[in-house]
């Protein structure tokens, strides 16, 4: 019963093949799916799966997509799908025209299909779950639940899962519930023994035990987020629910509620508001922050827009506080569960007026968690708004990351704070004196003093006293000083990693963030063409001097970026005033993940390496 048209020669591959699930929004069908995954996983696989998904609550398609990699390639693939799970009629011709040649397309023939709705040269396997199910349950809640089990049983038996570990995942999952335990088995079985009573097993897609996973925790980036905030000291979260970056102040929520009450009087050591709206959520941070606390808010592209005044009011009054941005695809609502990089010089220049901020910008749930807590020691120390740039790629997605690691002896850095004894022995306090060179000025805690010290704070001009003030010449003072403040911070903040290429090179390529899984296959497809490259990836704002010093020492740079304007690179010809046409801008904006085939493509494609090419020969 393996309808193969014509006996076309199906795609034959062990550990290295894409999944993707098509399913009726509302199914159960996540449940399946994330089983499938973490059975690939507990086989000692790499897999890193994908959400693909509506904006609308309820009704709309969504997808699931798997890569499977023993050679531990996390990027998305790009092209065609190896192996269609095809459960959703309304998506059928768009799912079946996404397979490779020779590719798989699973699906439920309880229902016949006419024979024009498939293609010549893919392989069709049809087994009639529906029928299965119907026979096996009454009740139509149950049917459409195990109805998804029936077909991960199906599947497994396809390219032979190790079935025992499915059935310790079930275990693990409904632990207690030994009654549903054995009901999930159930239901798994029935659909391994239709299969191996009916077709020819296995296809030519089988996953193998490996050692590939390794000590790897899996975790989305947006959680990993909310525990670096923990981490970090964090007391004050204030946020708008807006996709993609709900779930990381849901993940604060969480870990504060584990780690943050007292065990003896049951006490919450922390505030957490879901504020009306996002100008209020950023309001509130920076209130919290002038008092003292650690806050964040946590938002996206549409979010970062209606906090503008109120970012900079923090910058110009100098208050720490730190911004979450998963971003998405904009403007205006644009697509708001697709992925880009898109507000990178939007948080860059936040607010009216010349303003720079700080930027930190993870690759995955690892970095995720230390720039979380990194944030707070930096906004406290430089005084100033600093944004966490995630996207939704990395944000919403579970990856395998290395286990977070954490210092016990470290303390929070909170800054240039005076005491009440610093005041009280008459130690000049001059709220917006520069008395290190460094830019950043001393500051107090409102209360710190009962009448020393700063209580009130202002978004007008002033002079280095904290005086309102008009004068041209105390603005521009204060101006120049905010900009020392900014070049002290590149000192701070992570610096960016360099990757020597196999052979000497004058090409290289610069990148950040979630494009990092593509950028590493990208680099070995291209070293098979004689394409060689040195690699930076940037991961803050203000640039360090090993971006520039890179930049110089090499004839032509690619900007990799997840954008159409090419935002990055404009960071970098006008903070470090680069000639444009010496980067070269590589640009992936239609929503989906960026691919290591599109970046090795146009790298390939471009006049620079056909010139290289030419004098090499």
């Amino acid at each position: 019963m393996l309808q193969q048209i014509d006996r076309v020669e199906g795609l034959q591959r062990v550990n290295e093949f894409v999944v993707k699930f098509a399913n009726v929004n509302g199914s159960g069908s996540a449940s399946a799916n994330a089983l499938f995954v973490k059975a690939v996983l507990r086989m000692g696989i790499t897999a890193t799966p994908r959400n693909i998904f509506p904006s609308n609550i309820q009704g709309l398609p969504t997808w699931y997509e798997i890569r499977i990699s023993e050679a531990g390639h996390m990027a998305a693939r790009g092209g065609g799908v190896d192996l269609m799970v095809a459960m959703n009629p309304q998506t059928w011709d768009q799912d079946v025209k996404s397979l490779e040649p020779g590719g798989y397309l699973f699906y439920d023939n309880t229902r016949s299909i006419a024979p024009e709705k498939f293609r010549s040269d893919i392989v069709v396997i049809g087994v009639p779950l529906t029928e299965i199910t119907n026979k096996a349950y009454t009740d139509s809640r149950q049917r459409q639940l195990f109805k998804n089990i029936v077909g991960l049983g199906a599947l497994s038996a396809l390219i032979e899962m190790d079935p025992v570990v499915i059935e310790k995942l079930l275990a693990d999952q409904f632990k207690g519930r030994d009654k549903l335990i054995a009901a999930n088995v159930q239901a798994l079985h029935m659909g391994r023994d239709w299969v191996k009573q009916n077709l020819e097993i296995p296809i030519g897609l089988t996953l193998r035990h490996a050692d590939t996973v390794g000590d790897r925790i899996f975790i989305e980036g947006n959680a990993a987020a909310g525990l670096g905030a923990v981490y970090g000291g964090a007391t004050v979260c204030a946020w708008y629910p807006i996709t993609p970056s709900t779930s990381l102040a849901e993940a604060f929520t969480k870990y504060c509620g584990q780690m943050r009450v007292d065990k003896a009087t049951g006490k919450k050591n922390f505030a957490i508001v879901q504020a009306e709206d996002e100008l209020s959520s950023i309001g509130m941070v920076i209130g919290a922050a002038w008092n003292g606390a650690r806050a964040f808010t946590a938002t996206s592209g549409p979010g970062i827009s209606l906090m503008q005044e109120f970012i900079g009011l923090a910058y110009f009054a100098e208050i720490p506080a730190v911004l979450f941005d998963v971003q998405r695809a904009g403007p205006s609502t644009g697509m708001p569960t697709r992925t880009q990089q898109t507000d990178i010089a939007a948080c860059a220049y936040a607010s009216h007026g010349d303003t720079k901020h700080v930027l930190l910008i993870p690759e995955d749930p690892y970095e995720c968690f230390h720039f979380g807590a990194l944030a707070f020691d930096l906004a406290d120390r430089l005084q100033t708004p600093i944004f966490v740039m995630l996207d939704l790629e990395i944000g919403m997605n579970e990856r395998l990351s290395k286990p977070f690691d954490w210092d016990d002896s470290r303390r929070l850095d909170r800054g240039k704070v005076m005491t009440a004894e610093d005041l009280e022995s008459g130690k000049l306090f001059g709220r917006y004196l520069d008395v290190d060179g460094d830019g950043i000025a001393y500051r107090t805690l409102p209360g710190t003093h009962p009448t020393k010290g700063a209580f009130f704070t202002r978004g007008t001009s002033k002079d280095r006293m904290a005086r309102y003030s008009e004068e041209g010449a105390d603005y521009q003072e204060n101006m120049e000083r905010l900009l020392r403040k900014h070049n002290t911070a590149r000192s701070l903040v992570p610096v960016a990693i360099e990757r020597k290429a196999a052979q000497p090179t004058r090409l290289g390529v610069i990148y950040y963030g979630s494009t990092s899984p593509a950028i590493n296959e990208a680099e070995l497809l291209l070293q098979e063409q004689g394409v060689h490259l040195n690699l930076l990836r940037v991961r803050a704002f203000p640039f360090g001097a090993e971006v520039e010093a890179f930049i110089a020492t090499h004839d032509h740079v690619f900007v990799i970026e997840q954008n159409r304007d090419g935002q990055l690179r404009s960071l970098l010809v006008n903070e470090l005033e680069i000639d444009p046409k010496k980067l070269g801008k590589v640009v992936h904006y239609d929503g989906s993940p960026i691919s290591a085939r599109f970046i090795a493509g146009a790298i390939a494609a471009s006049p620079s390496v056909k010139h290289l090419e030419k004098a090499v020969s």
